[in-house]
């Protein structure tokens, strides 16, 4: 039996790059106005899979993403860097979902894709900061969990000792397989595209993406059968459509508010005491601090 590896994955907007644009007026992001992107932490957690990749030769590393189909570009760029293959969870049923219901999907698709020996995600994604997705899938699945992993130190067919980044140190930790893995950005950074599987994948696709497609793919994928990029929906998932998008989600935001700092707005100091001085009371003032 191969060594399954699940990595959870997330394609996010790029909150690092907000102007006055990136807010609706209604509260909600405009993701049209954001460029989308591999969440950062998820880049690392792959990293962790194909680090295990290299050492277990006949391990499989899935990369498992929830989201429309522009998502697939996720399963693509995981491809690119040494990935096997990947899943796409999409539907719209799956609108709407908060990490409740996030986590719902994605442990009813790593249960479809039993036997697997270990789960690896990101420590949170960028556009929600919540954390959450990562150990809610853990007890829906039943399954120990070590969260913020920082190093991967050794690992059999039964067991895994991880190294855990904590605020205040380091903290060595074992648990028995299959166990799911939250990776903290301290981790190592992912590899960059292997050039030989950018030419073998490029031409991979959802059949969603294929029937937009302007040109016809057939005797591609006849010959090439392992670049079709499997969708599931709610049904394929046999999901309680109750547990799933706004009906599914407890979570209710109350408040936002779109701060966006404009030049104007910001100061220049100088290393003088008086300067800091003066900060430290404009942030007392402000009750910033104190």
């Amino acid at each position: 039996m191969r060594f399954r590896i699940i990595v959870l994955a997330k394609q996010v907007p790029d909150t690092r790059n907000v102007g006055k644009d990136a807010m609706k007026a209604d509260g909600t992001v405009n993701r049209a106005a954001l460029p989308a992107i591999f969440n950062p932490d998820d880049l690392h957690a792959l990293e962790q899979a194909l680090s295990i990749k290299d050492k277990i030769p006949y391990a499989e590393v899935i990369l498992l993403t929830m989201g429309p189909t522009r998502a697939a570009e996720v399963i693509r760029e995981a491809m690119y860097r040494g990935a096997d293959h990947g899943f796409l969870i999409t539907d719209r049923k799956f609108a709407g979902s908060d990490t409740l219901a996030t986590s719902y999907a994605l442990s009813l698709a790593v249960k479809k894709l039993a036997p697997y020996h270990l789960v690896i995600s990101g420590r949170q994604a960028i556009d929600g900061d919540t954390a959450q997705v990562g150990p809610q899938t853990a007890e829906k699945l039943g399954i120990p969990q070590i969260t913020y992993a920082e190093e991967i130190l050794s690992l059999d067919a039964k067991k895994i000792i991880v190294k855990r980044r904590l605020e205040r140190g380091v903290e060595v930790v074992n648990s028995t397989l299959p166990a799911l893995i939250t990776v903290h950005s301290s981790a190592p950074p992912c590899r960059h595209r292997i050039g030989k599987l950018l030419m073998k994948y490029k031409h991979a696709r959802t059949i969603t993406e294929l029937q937009n497609e302007t040109k016809d793919y057939t005797e591609l994928y006849n010959e090439r059968p392992y670049l079709l990029i499997e969708e599931w929906s709610a049904e394929d998932l046999k999901a309680d459509p109750e547990s799933l998008g706004l009906s599914g989600s407890p979570t209710k935001v109350k408040k936002i508010e779109n701060v966006v700092f404009q030049h104007k707005e910001s100061k220049i100091l100088s290393n003088s005491d008086k300067d800091i001085e003066k900060l430290m009371q404009t942030l007392i003032s402000s009750h910033i601090i104190g």
